[in-house]
């Protein structure tokens, strides 16, 4: 029988643990543990307590374990997305470089507003044995270490240095990882010495918990003040951003925009938050958007920016609108919603619609929305060109068209750095809502294979007859592949589609178009290569248990594709495309970037010139 003094004995460790299994939440009616489980690669600062306390639990929360500690982040962070952040998953490394390693990962998580918790090694409190295997030692501060450096790139840090901090803590990191505004990594430093010490815990604390995520109601006034903007409004848009997933709004966006005509666009985290074929979804915007979306952006009067931060992607470093266009932004984060001087309702996205939808009596002019949708029509026929393929070089558009066309509605599609997310974006049409990761809040290179992996785990739990799908370049598959080998392990299967050109093709695209000559991107144009040769990526994902082919043509790579659909394990398809032809040239918004001020250079004076032409369609904070 527990009673109000009833307490229990157990490690630092083992009270984390436990406390974790037994924190559930409720989506769609049904219960759940909240966290599902943990990616873990164990060393000699978290195997002996941390170990020991998860080689319990098994079953509650299953570990997988990581090839790469940034790997295992990434894949946490596909999980997260995949579980609309009402689901997370633990990262737990050893001491030094192994917690090290997730910096990158945490940032990613950070920038993506993604819940993920991180139970890292640390060194002993006592500093007894100091200093020890891995330490690095701050000579003015002894209390300052790698694990500080998590500081800026998480929304929740702590060091525990007492089993009873644990009661505290653990509480505040999880509401931090369900809080719509707040949402993102949570970091507890544990020293090796701490994890093993015991406390009497109040049995109670332990006891099963149900969470749901808060739904913010929005402030009244500002609803009020909202509605009495769009109503003045002559050419509204709506920005759709990737907190209308979070908020399980799309049908009220959907519903919001029908009633009142007004188009909208994507952001690329937002993705996928309607079909490719409502008539009112006028496509991507930004930098890597279409000329549809860009065109209605730049004549807009009245600007709904729904869950998204604006970042500079999606409003071509803010040159994309017209300087008197005024800005609304629902955002359940004030941070986000005032941003340059908006018109802010800080809320839920799902709540906000609903009570503005409710205040709002204004339809818009029908020859704005013709406009959008004539806009719509010219673009999906440049993309239905984009994506043919036949008398030209192999392209990125060309593998996504493939993919597109024979891919099932509700396969989850992810891709992340380089020129993909692009070429995604911009090309790829959206089959069915919520099906799109393109990770580019932190654009990280090998988020794809591991994110994708992540992404898989939680596929499988609810959509198992479904595949996930990611699209890498040759650049990003070197630069973190092992988790083919962790998928195959798992028996987690993707489907991944490594697109050769030979380097860093997008970076190289971007240094021609600013007047620089090519230089240490493409594997040719590296002067300490004396004889460049591409990597066998079919043998080396074979090599870690895949099935693995490559073909030469987009042809080929549709029946490659059927194949892969079909296979019961992870399956690698390579196809090698053009470095230089075959971008996607429209749709283009301007994007801000250093260049030069001072050069010897004629080509790269001038492109310094052509850059800053645009300058002054730029927004400055208003």
């Amino acid at each position: 029988m527990t009673t109000e003094n009833t307490t229990i004995r157990l490690t630092t460790a083992q009270a984390i643990i436990r406390w974790l299994s037994n924190q559930f939440i409720e989506i769609d009616g049904q219960e759940m543990r909240v966290c599902g489980g943990g990616f873990g690669i164990f060393g000699h600062g978290n195997v002996t307590c941390l170990g020991e306390a998860l080689n319990g639990v098994r079953e509650e929360l299953p570990l997988y374990r990581g090839q790469n500690e940034q790997s295992m982040g990434f894949a946490a962070a596909g999980y997260a997305k995949q579980w609309l952040r009402q689901r997370f998953m633990f990262c737990t490394a050893s001491a030094g470089p192994g917690t090290a390693n997730l910096l990158t990962a945490a940032g990613l998580a950070h920038a993506n507003r993604l819940p993920m918790l991180l139970l890292c090694g640390d060194t002993f409190l006592t500093r007894l044995p100091d200093p020890v295997l891995q330490q690095m030692e701050n000579y003015n501060d002894p209390t300052f270490g790698v694990n500080d450096a998590f500081k800026p790139v998480v929304r929740y840090w702590d060091r525990i240095s007492h089993p009873a901090q644990v009661i505290q803590s653990l509480p505040n990191a999880l509401a931090t990882m369900l809080d719509p505004a707040d949402c993102g990594p949570a970091f507890l430093g544990l020293p090796q010495d701490v994890q093993g010490w015991t406390y009497d815990y109040p049995e109670k604390f332990f006891a099963k918990k149900v969470h749901r995520i808060r739904r913010q109601s929005p402030d009244a006034a500002e609803i009020a003040d909202a509605a009495a903007m769009l109503a003045t409004a002559k050419r509204p848009m709506i920005i759709a951003g990737g907190g209308v997933q979070y908020s399980q709004a799309a049908t009220e966006l959907t519903a919001f925009a029908e009633k009142h005509c007004i188009p909208v666009v994507e952001t690329i985290a937002g993705r996928a938050n309607m079909l490719a074929t409502h008539p009112l979804n006028i496509g991507p915007i930004g930098v890597t958007g279409s000329d549809s979306a860009n065109a209605i952006a730049e004549k807009a009067d009245v600007i709904l920016a729904v869950g998204t931060r604006l970042q500079d992607f999606t409003t071509g470093s803010w040159t994309a609108f017209d300087q008197d266009a005024q800005f609304l932004s629902i955002n359940a984060a004030r941070h986000d919603a005032g941003k340059h001087m908006s018109l802010p309702v800080v809320g839920d996205a799902k709540l906000s619609l609903t009570a503005l939808d409710s205040e709002l009596e204004m339809k818009t002019p029908t020859q704005w929305v013709t406009f959008a949708q004539e806009e719509r029509k010219k673009w999906d026929a440049y993309v239905a060109d984009n994506v043919s393929h036949g008398n030209r070089p192999n392209s990125y558009a060309q593998a996504i068209g493939v993919v597109n066309e024979l891919c099932d509605a509700r396969d989850r599609v992810v891709a992340a750095a380089g020129g993909l997310p692009a070429e995604v974006t911009a090309n790829w049409r959206t089959l069915d809502i919520g099906t799109v990761d393109v990770e580019f809040g932190f654009s990280c290179m090998g988020y794809e294979i591991a994110g994708a992996w992540g992404a898989r785990i939680a596929q499988a739990e609810r959509e198992p007859e479904q595949d996930t799908i990611t699209f890498c370049g040759d650049g990003s598959y070197l630069m973190l592949n092992s988790d083919i080998y962790s998928s195959v392990l798992s028996q987690k299967k993707m489907i991944v589609l490594v697109l050769d050109n030979g380097g860093f093709a997008v970076i190289n695209k971007l240094q021609n178009n600013t007047g620089n000559e090519s230089f240490n991107n493409l594997l040719e144009d590296c002067p300490t290569i004396p004889e460049a040769f591409g990597v066998d990526f079919t043998a080396h994902a074979a090599s870690m248990g895949a099935t693995a082919e490559k073909v030469a043509t987009p042809a080929e790579l549709a029946e490659a594709f059927k194949r892969a659909k079909a296979s019961d394990k992870t399956y690698v398809i390579v196809m090698d495309v053009d470095p230089y032809e075959g971008w996607t040239t429209e749709g283009h918004a301007w994007w801000e970037v250093g260049t030069p001020h001072i050069t010897e250079d004629d080509s790269v004076r001038e492109a310094h010139i052509e850059w800053e032409a645009s300058r002054v369609k730029q927004r400055r904070g208003v």
